[in-house]
C-alpha cells in the first residue's frame, strides 16, 4: 500500500472539469438553438492553429451543406455534429493532443456499418477535392442520406 498522500485534483485536472461544466451549459443552450451550437463550434475553431483551422472551417462547411439535420454543436472541446441530441461526426484537432494528424471521427449514432468491421475515425492531414468527397459520402451515409 503507498503512503503516498494525494493533494487532489491537479490544476490541469480542474481546469479540464471546468471546461467541460462550461461546454455542458453550452450544449444545453445549443440543444434549444442551432445557432448558439453553431456560434460554440466557430469559436472553437477559430482557436485552432493552421491547418486544422482550415480543415474544420471546410469540414463545417460540407456537412452544414450536405447533412444540414445534423447539429453543430462543441464535444469535448471539439466541433460536432449531432443527431436528436446525439453525436454523429466530431473533427479534433492535431494540436489538441500533439498528434501527426487531425481526425474526423464518427460515433456509434453514424450509419457506417458494414459487416462485422468498418472504420470510424479517419486521419486528416489536408483536404483536396477527393478527401472532401469522401467526407461528403461518409457524413451522407452516417446520417442515413446516401
Amino acid at each position: 500500500m503507498s503512503s503516498k498522500k494525494s493533494d487532489g485534483f491537479t490544476s490541469e485536472e480542474k481546469a479540464a472539469m471546468k471546461a467541460r461544466a462550461k461546454e455542458l451549459k453550452a450544449e444545453a443552450r445549443a440543444n434549444q438553438k442551432r445557432e448558439e451550437g453553431e456560434k460554440d463550434l466557430l469559436e472553437k475553431v477559430a482557436e485552432m492553429p493552421e491547418p486544422d483551422r482550415s480543415m474544420a472551417q471546410r469540414i463545417h462547411a460540407l456537412v452544414s451543406e450536405h447533412a444540414p439535420d445534423l447539429w453543430p454543436k462543441t464535444w469535448y472541446g471539439m466541433p460536432a455534429y449531432a443527431k436528436d441530441g446525439k453525436v454523429v461526426c466530431f473533427f479534433q484537432s492535431a494540436a489538441k493532443f500533439n498528434a501527426r494528424y487531425a481526425t474526423l471521427g464518427f460515433n456509434d449514432t453514424a450509419n457506417l456499418d458494414d459487416g462485422n468491421m468498418w472504420p470510424t475515425t479517419f486521419a486528416l492531414k489536408g483536404l483536396t477535392a477527393s478527401e472532401e468527397a469522401r467526407i461528403v459520402a461518409l457524413v451522407k451515409q452516417a446520417v442515413g442520406n446516401e
